[in-house]
């Protein structure tokens, strides 16, 4: 009986797939080169989860946002009491509302860890230039799709937060002032900031961040994945149990990498469930206190800082110092940490790739620059009146920037171990 329903079941998938050949022939293809066909390194290892764990947030953050979407005001006078009525009279609005706050947090706590993992073993480097240009734009775009969602339920730091950083572009000369009119669509967030902030939020940027995802995986498929050895298993042995011509190397990525990463993902959502039921809030990192007060122009909180993924950069910002009374600088440099990550691919002088391979100068490098991001974290997300703190900031902002201006130094005067001609771990 079971052998009986097993065969059933077997046949009617192969009809299905059949029918949909017939009438979209491009489809398999596609599915081939980019699934069953597409072959990855076997020496995979946990570092190699978070781009799948980005892509299930993504998904969660759409989903979810359009059902926020279906009782969100984008008014002055109605946006906090729409998320308040979400939150209490909505059914489940609660639980969609969590999932949704929760997800941009993790979606940044995976995409870090996705990014410092190419940075430690070279994924940046040829021929995959491309896939990190793509990826930092992604960075970039999510970036600012998470700045206008953060000033969406118009609470006191949403509120104050945006005036702050909006405000910033006014130290550019001349064209200051009328830039920052111009973002508001008035001189002080209201209405009209909210209603254009919803509209970039939920139609334009989304659509952005996801061709620059399909982009982004594109250009992977097409140069093939980097692994923890940096050893391209492309130019390596040919022949394995699927396919004479195939990498020896290399495993298709169906089954056996989207079951290992459905494990993964279980367990993400195991994590992710903890925190949606029992700390939502996160000890305020997550969910700003001061956030579950409506906004007030009249009442300045005792401290403004922006969320988590945004402190490295902010620290960077106040720690400058004006020069010549201009206040410009600080804000060159908060950019300037974002745009030097674009130049990685042709700073890195290594002739290895991973970092498996490189001596104790670059890992010494790695780890500095580490410690410089998650401490600048810790004082963008303080107060700012602490002047031993504020030293603190402009060293370990200048040894960011160092990281990166003594990159084709420090990569080129590191002994390197011999790299393996194959992958660690094959038959």
């Amino acid at each position: 009986m079971a052998n009986f329903l097993i065969r059933t079941a077997t046949d009617a998938a192969n009809g299905a797939m059949e029918w949909v050949n017939q009438r979209a022939p491009g489809m398999m293809p596609f599915y081939r080169k980019h699934m069953s066909e597409y072959y990855a390194p076997k020496n995979f290892n946990i570092w190699y989860i978070f781009g799948i764990l980005a892509t299930v947030v993504l998904v969660n953050q759409i989903v979810t946002g359009i059902f926020l979407t279906m009782h969100y005001k984008p008014s002055a006078a109605e946006a906090f009491s729409s998320v308040e009525y979400i939150m209490r009279d909505v059914e489940w609005g609660w639980l969609i509302r969590y999932m949704h706050s929760t997800g941009a947090s993790l979606f940044f706590v995976v995409v870090y860890l996705h990014m410092f993992r190419g940075l430690m073993y070279g994924s940046y480097k040829k021929p995959r230039e491309l896939v990190w240009l793509l990826g930092m734009l992604i960075y970039l775009v999510l970036m600012a799709e998470a700045f206008l969602g953060y000033v969406l339920p118009w609470g006191q730091m949403s509120y104050w937060g945006a005036k702050v950083i909006i405000s910033l572009f006014g130290a550019f000369p001349v064209i200051g002032t009328g830039l920052t009119e111009w973002i508001m669509g008035d001189y002080n967030p209201g209405d009209a900031t909210l209603n254009r902030f919803f509209a970039l939020h939920v139609i334009a940027l989304p659509l952005v961040l996801l061709l620059l995802v399909v982009l982004h995986l594109f250009a992977l498929h097409e140069v093939g994945s980097n692994n923890p050895d940096g050893v391209e298993i492309k130019k390596g042995p040919k022949g394995n149990r699927w396919s004479p011509t195939a990498p020896a190397d290399g495993v298709p990525f169906h089954p056996y990498f989207t079951v290992k990463d459905t494990f993964y993902v279980c367990c993400f959502l195991v994590i992710a469930a903890f925190i949606i039921f029992y700390a939502p809030a996160f000890g305020g990192w997550f969910l700003e206190h001061d956030n579950f007060t409506e906004a007030n122009a009249l009442v300045t909180p005792a401290h403004i800082k922006p969320v988590w993924y945004y402190t490295p950069y902010y620290a960077m910002l106040r720690v400058v110092p004006s020069f010549f009374g201009i206040k410009l600088w600080g804000v060159l440099v908060m950019f300037g940490a974002i745009a030097v990550l674009f130049l990685v691919p042709w700073l890195d002088k290594s002739p290895v790739k991973s970092y498996r391979y490189r001596g104790w100068l670059s890992w010494g490098m790695l780890l500095m620059f580490a410690v410089c991001f998650l401490w600048l974290g810790k004082i963008g997300a303080g107060p700012g009146t602490d002047p031993t703190e504020t030293i603190i900031g402009r060293v370990l902002t200048f040894l960011y920037f160092a990281f990166f201006i003594t990159m084709p130094v420090w990569t080129k005067l590191d002994k390197t171990k011999p790299v393996p001609e194959r992958v660690t771990m094959h038959d």
